[in-house]
This record gives structure tokens, C-alpha cells and sequence, in this order.
């Protein structure tokens, strides 16, 4: 998958289908959206992911820092799906003051050759955010593209959105947040050094340390299981602080893997939350966390298997 980032000097020779959004989660909404312009890539057209950097609502201060995915799991999830080219179209002044017809005519057209268009309903574009699907559609018969705006999705009676499947997950509620993106909320990087306190007691832990714009769950224990090269391995994850050993600040995200024993040190891997079990609890001593990490390591073995 080709990048275009930092610049708004680009050109794609190809014509493309292109598909315009935010894309904070690639829930199902988004995958519905996503969907469309590969089956254009199958019909021949490059497959085209159009989003600004930062997105209009963090540019515009109206947005909390944290984000569903990170700009790096963005660019993964982007990439397996087949997308071809990704665009973050940089939003300063300059660029936030185009014209919509501007916007429509030079850069969806004249730099990016699109043939085919899919956005949500609630598209907005341009100076002050006033190009929307009328006027995409307007511009059509000029431009000789094809316009598809896609319905919302629909989970439990409401919309699907980014704000839903940010309040399920603020909730832990890692079981709707699952039924909203259409797989587990997850955490991706690399392995890195813990305290190495889980060896010593005989149970190994796997540590992420997530981003800082990455939106974090309650602080708590929950079933989890953990992707790599290939695999998928069930475990139990703890985020938080570990208040019994630690008196930093710095939350991770500590996954323990039955019957698993490998050096992982540096090792890129997904951890995906499969459900909330109990919240985080500091103990009287190591002796006391042990039992409890024991505990909940023997009823997470029992939920695997059901």
C-alpha cells in the first residue's frame, strides 16, 4: 500500500475509487464504505482511502485526544483489507480554506482521477465543511465520476458510529464494542521489558505499552487472546498500573498466554479484549496478587474453552 502523507502535491495517474471519512475505529460502518471501492478495485480502479491529518474535529479542537486506532493500526488495517493507496491529506489553515467545488474539481479530480466516490451521509468537505453529498453529486455529470453515499449501519436499535464504540469501550463493554467493529478492541506493538515480576512467579507476561493518543478501557483484567505471525493464542490481559508493584503512572497493557513460553522480546503482536472480568485491585503483598493472578488465570482457562 502506497502512503501519500505531508504534501497535498500528489498525482495518481489511474483512475481510482475513492472512499472519504475519518475512519477513527474501521467499524462496520466504515468496513461497509471500504467495501465499496473494492469491489471497484475488482472492476479495475485503484482502491483509495482519502482522510485528513489531523481529522477536522481535532484540528478544530472539538475532539477528545484519544483515538479508537492509531495512525499506525489505521495504516495495517488499511493495508490487509487491500487498499492501495492511502491519502492523510494534511488540514491546516491553508488547505481547511479550499473551496468545496475547489476541493472537488483540483484534488479529487484533477490529482486523483476518481471515477467512483463513497462517503457517508454525513460527508462535509471544504471551507467551513459545506461540501457535502449534494454537491458531490451536483458535480458529477461535469466531472464523469460516480457518486455511492452509504446508509448508516445499525447495532442494538442505534447508529453505528465512532462515538458509540467509544463509549462501549469506555464502558469495558469489550463484548458490544465487538459487535460494533466487527472484530475485538485491540492493542498493537511491540513486546517490550516489564519488571519481569510475572516470570519470577512463574507466570510470563507479555507487556504493551500503548500510545498516548490510544483510548484505553477501564483499568481491570479481561479475557483476551493475542495475534502473531500467523497465530492466535489465548490469554488474560491486565491494564492498568499495577498498583501492588508499581508506583508509576505509566498504564500497560500485560497479557498472560496458557501453555505459551517464548521469548518475545521486541516481537510485533496484536492483543485483542474479548471481555471485561474484574477491575483493577491492589494487594496487601506479591503472595496475595499471586493467588489472584492464579485465580483468574485458571477461570480465563475455563472461558477458553467454552
Amino acid at each position: 500500500m502506497e502512503i501519500i502523507q505531508n504534501t497535498t502535491e500528489f498525482h495518481i495517474e489511474s483512475r481510482t475509487a475513492v472512499a472519504i471519512g475519518k475512519f477513527d475505529g474501521i467499524h462496520r460502518g466504515h468496513e461497509k464504505l471500504l467495501s465499496c471501492i473494492l469491489e471497484q478495485k475488482m472492476a479495475g480502479m485503484q482502491a483509495v482511502v482519502f482522510t485528513f491529518f489531523p481529522s477536522a474535529a481535532v484540528f478544530f479542537g472539538q475532539a477528545a485526544d484519544a483515538e479508537l486506532t492509531t495512525r499506525e493500526e489505521k495504516r495495517k488495517h488499511f493495508e490487509k483489507m487491500g487498499i492501495d493507496i492511502l491519502i492523510e491529506f494534511p488540514l491546516n489553515q491553508k488547505t481547511a480554506a479550499i473551496l468545496p467545488e475547489e476541493f472537488v474539481r483540483k484534488i479529487l479530480v484533477g490529482q486523483m482521477h476518481a471515477g467512483y466516490i463513497a462517503a457517508g451521509t454525513d460527508l462535509s468537505f471544504g471551507y467551513k465543511g459545506r461540501g457535502d453529498q449534494v454537491l458531490l453529486n451536483a458535480l458529477a455529470p461535469e466531472f464523469h465520476y460516480q457518486v455511492h453515499i452509504i446508509d448508516k449501519v445499525f447495532e442494538n436499535g442505534r447508529e453505528i458510529s465512532s462515538t458509540y464504540v467509544r463509549e462501549m469501550v469506555e464502558k469495558g463493554d469489550m463484548i458490544t464494542t465487538r459487535q460494533l467493529l466487527g472484530r475485538p478492541y485491540s492493542f498493537e506493538g511491540q513486546v517490550e521489558r516489564g519488571n519481569r515480576l510475572g516470570r519470577r512467579m512463574g507466570m510470563p507476561t507479555l507487556n504493551l505499552y500503548p500510545k498516548p493518543e490510544k483510548l484505553l478501557p477501564p483499568k481491570g483484567v479481561y479475557y483476551s487472546r493475542v495475534l502473531f505471525e500467523g497465530g492466535t493464542y489465548p490469554g488474560i490481559t491486565n491494564i492498568g498500573q499495577k498498583p501492588t508493584v508499581n508506583d508509576t503512572n505509566t498504564v500497560s497493557v500485560e497479557t498472560y498466554l496458557y501453555d505459551f513460553d517464548r521469548d518475545m522480546y521486541g516481537k510485533e503482536i496484536v492483543t485483542e479484549l474479548l471481555q471485561f472480568k474484574r477491575p483493577e485491585k491492589k494487594f496487601e503483598d506479591i503472595r496475595m496478587l499471586k493467588l489472584q493472578m492464579e485465580t483468574d488465570i485458571a477461570e480465563g482457562r475455563k472461558y477458553h474453552e467454552h
